[in-house]
């Protein structure tokens, strides 16, 4: 689905785009204060009925899913790590965010939706 097809008024559109800016930024605060990526995720839940059927949407499902996978690979490398693979696990998890953050919020300062 592209932007053009969906149309959403202004009023409607920005609020979304500025939840979904906030998320991002939560997500990005997490490396200081790990509770806001949890945060972050809760808004997603439950701000995602707002954004369904507009570009949004694709970066709440980015945004869901990467809370979800960094978790998975987080509880891995944990378990792992006293066996040595679970520090590479856990290094790799980090970059792994940092890159689906700044991916996402680059896209969405474009105005482009995710998965395209």
């Amino acid at each position: 689905m592209s932007k053009e097809l969906v149309t959403m008024d202004d009023e409607k559109i920005k609020p979304a785009t500025t939840i979904t800016t906030v998320v991002y930024a939560l997500q990005a605060a997490s490396f200081l204060l790990g509770i806001t990526f949890i945060v972050a995720v809760i808004i997603n839940y439950i701000k995602r009925g707002d954004v369904q059927e507009t570009w949004l949407d694709s970066h709440f499902r980015w945004q869901i899913r990467t809370f979800w996978f960094s978790l998975l690979w987080l509880i891995l490398g944990l378990v792992t790590y006293f066996i040595g693979v679970g520090y590479v696990i856990l290094i790799v998890n980090m970059i792994w965010i940092i890159y689906r953050i700044v991916r996402g919020w680059l896209r969405l300062l474009d105005g482009k939706e995710m998965y395209t």
